[in-house]
């Protein structure tokens, strides 16, 4: 749907006067497109997006991190101990026995979570130096050259498990709520774009309606003297004249205050006049509902918040199920020496085996942790009646919107074709009144639906790419150019 703008642009040119009121700035045209680069890059709610974007990003790096192995170090470097403690003789008597030691320890070991267990696999080395100060003082070595330890609760709700299903879901949502947050950005843009594109059409017509005001005046004065006009007609070409001064002076206050809005969201400096230009065209696109329904639920962040909380809720039922029993198994084989010397402790090594098998099972809780289960369940019901609640809400929204887009084209062109059959008539009205013809009542009513069809021309085009960008906030899909709305998240975080 081409759009003349012909008209338009002939109807903005008294803006350039407005210029006029700021002459410490310079004036600058701006396109509804610049103006949602300039906000995409500069404005404060794209980098919260992009923030919120990074912090998603390293949490999820964070869970990737976590299947991965770990080398890790931990030691005692020293351990120096001059102490007294109590010993009990043979005889049953007790006595202070004085400590004076040094001891040395370290230990290397490679961790490696088990999410398919939950458990926890590692291969360690370990040196332990013990040293009696003193005269006659003994040193001894102790190593364990590898050591395999296996940790393994069995009853136990597997946590990594269960991240490995939520968390990609977690940041697929993340990353298509960016996508949305860029083009609530846009959408916050257009509006204040058109406020500021309506207050600057406010101002040319007010000051075009007082040079009428003033015109029609003073040839109502030279009427009144001729006796063709009555002394009522006269008095309210004045009024128009002073209400013509005063509606300049409000569009000018108006104006300066959505020049302000703009700018800043943009962060462009404070000496720019900003001089919004009036789209020339607008996609002709037809939406299927059910096409953009599917792209809804397919891309959009809440699809993924769906899938997100209905996993959580599962894992708050596993979690309490796991808590009515504990058995953790703890495993340990290698080998291990000891010697006065360090080359030594390293031969004629023995046998280290540790198994453990701990149980905590309760015997009477009156009833605790299967009340925990079963709140944990209440709560996954009441999770998924709001999802089937929203599920309805989501596409009820979808419908609605689809509809007032497809109603919004039609629109737009009745308040194209009505501002221009208005502007005609007004111009009509004026010559007819200069004649004789009419009253300043019926110049009145064309003044005023002259200027009701300006600013319904431009809130009806304010509207339609309003929705339009909104259709691509929650479909993530371009219909200009039929494709998916992406980005390189690797570069974006990066950047």
């Amino acid at each position: 749907m081409r759009k003349d703008i012909l008209l338009a642009v002939c109807f903005l040119m008294p803006l350039a006067s407005v210029a006029q009121n700021d002459t410490l700035g310079h004036e600058r045209n701006i396109t509804l497109s610049e103006a949602i680069v300039l906000a995409r890059t500069q404005s404060v709610d794209a980098a919260v997006a992009l923030n919120e974007l990074k912090t998603a990003y390293w949490e999820y790096r964070t869970f990737r991190a976590d299947l991965l192995p770990e080398v890790n170090f931990t030691g005692t470097l020293p351990n120096y101990n001059k102490s007294y403690s109590t010993y009990q003789d043979s005889d049953g008597s007790y006595s202070f026995v004085r400590n004076n030691t040094l001891g040395l320890s370290g230990q290397l070991s490679i961790d490696q979570n088990l999410w398919f267990t939950g458990g926890r696999l590692s291969l360690t080395s370990s040196l332990d130096y013990l040293k009696q100060l003193g005269s006659g003082g003994a040193k001894q070595f102790m190593s364990v050259p590898v050591s395999l330890e296996l940790t393994q609760p069995v009853f136990g709700v597997n946590t990594l498990k269960w991240s490995r299903r939520i968390e990609p879901v977690r940041y697929a949502e993340a990353k298509a709520a960016f996508i949305s947050a860029t083009e609530e950005v846009t959408m916050k843009t257009i509006t204040y774009f058109f406020q500021l594109l309506l207050a600057k059409e406010s101002l040319a017509t007010a000051m075009q309606n007082k040079t009428n005001a003033d015109r029609l005046y003073e040839v109502a004065i030279a009427k009144r003297k001729m006796g063709q006009i009555s002394e009522n007609d006269l008095l309210q070409l004045k009024l128009n004249s002073l209400q013509g001064k005063a509606d300049v002076t409000e569009a000018e206050s108006n104006l300066n205050a959505k020049m302000f809005q703009l700018r800043s969201f943009l962060g462009v400096s404070e000496q720019e006049n900003l001089n919004p230009v009036l789209p020339a065209t607008v996609p002709d696109i037809k939406m299927e509902y059910d096409c953009v329904l599917n792209k809804a639920l397919e891309r959009n962040s809440f699809a993924q918040n769906i899938r997100r909380r209905q996993l959580e809720a599962d894992y708050e039922v596993a979690t309490a199920r796991g808590n009515l029993r504990s058995i953790d198994l703890f495993a340990s084989v290698g080998y291990t020496g000891q010697n006065h010397e360090f080359s030594s402790a390293y031969r004629d090594l023995l046998d280290n085996q540790i198994v453990q098998v701990g149980v905590k099972i309760p015997i009477l809780d009156w009833g605790k942790r299967r009340g925990k289960v079963r709140v944990a369940k209440s709560n996954r019901e009441v999770v998924l009646s709001k999802i089937r609640q929203e599920q309805m809400d989501f596409n009820q929204d979808i419908f609605l919107l689809v509809a007032n887009f497809n109603n919004q084209a039609q629109q737009l062109d009745i308040a194209e074709e009505a501002d221009v059959i208005a502007e005609k008539r007004y111009k009509t009205s004026v010559e007819t009144f200069m004649i004789g013809k009419i009253s300043t009542l019926d110049l009145n009513d064309a003044q005023n639906s002259k200027d009701e069809a300006r600013q319904k021309h431009i809130s009806e085009l304010y509207y339609y790419w309003y929705y339009f960008y909104q259709l691509r906030s929650l479909t993530l899909w371009d219909f200009e150019r039929d494709t998916e709305l992406e980005a390189d998240f690797e570069e974006v975080v990066r950047g």
